[in-house]
């Protein structure tokens, strides 16, 4: 559809005015810092939704693909956490460093998991503990996420995102964010926590908790 002459897309969902308003502002944010988002598009009276309505332009552009299309998405990711460095925490959301204690946030249920399960996920996520935190989009290195063009690349589907360790969002494809040894295995264990907990327990959930090292 066209909102203003603009290609646009909705969402409607049951989130609640808090979240969405965490997300519609920070979206607005790095849009005006320059960043590809989809940024939401205001009702005529200024509100960014309405009733759980999200009216967000529409992102042209295919996946990425090669090794030089992730690195694009490597660098734009950089540019988020640079950006967001203090930002508040999602409402409701946990952080990883949260979940070494907590067992519970938004989407996050440690107490469904096996216990075992649970402590191989903190042991991984204790690793990131003393790190600077700042908004994670939460799903990057998920193809459809990304829209890449010849010049420029856009980060779609905030759902997951939260404030936490940048290390989440950077284990890619072609390991395009460069991460080498120790650097690179402490984000790829922490990743595959992340990713259990959060779908836990369908079949990718418990694919990405057996990469979880044992303690």
């Amino acid at each position: 559809m066209q909102i203003y002459g603009r290609l646009a897309v909705a969402r409607l969902g049951t989130r609640s005015d808090a979240d969405l308003t965490w997300e519609t502002e920070l979206l607005q944010y790095l849009d005006r810092e320059g960043l590809t988002v989809p940024a939401p598009i205001p009702t005529k009276d200024g509100r960014l939704f309405v009733d759980g309505l999200v009216v967000m332009q529409y992102m042209e552009g295919g996946k990425p693909g090669t090794e030089d299309d992730w690195r694009r998405v490597a660098d734009t990711l950089r540019r988020v956490h640079q950006l967001t460095c203090g930002w508040p925490q999602r409402p409701g959301w946990r952080s990883s460093a949260d979940l070494l204690q907590a067992e519970t946030g938004t989407r996050i249920d440690l107490s469904a998991m096996p216990p075992e399960g649970v402590a191989r996920c903190r042991a991984a996520w204790s690793r990131l503990v003393g790190r600077r935190t700042c908004v994670v989009h939460g799903n990057p290195n998920n193809a459809g996420n990304v829209r890449i063009t010849a010049d420029r690349v856009a980060l779609i589907d905030w759902d997951e995102a939260h404030v936490d360790v940048p290390d989440l969002d950077l284990v890619l494809p072609y390991n395009a964010a460069g991460l080498e040894g120790t650097a690179h295995d402490i984000a790829a264990q922490a990743s595959a926590a992340w990713e259990a907990a959060v779908c836990w327990k369908d079949e990718y959930a418990i694919k990405r908790l057996a990469e979880v090292r044992a303690v």
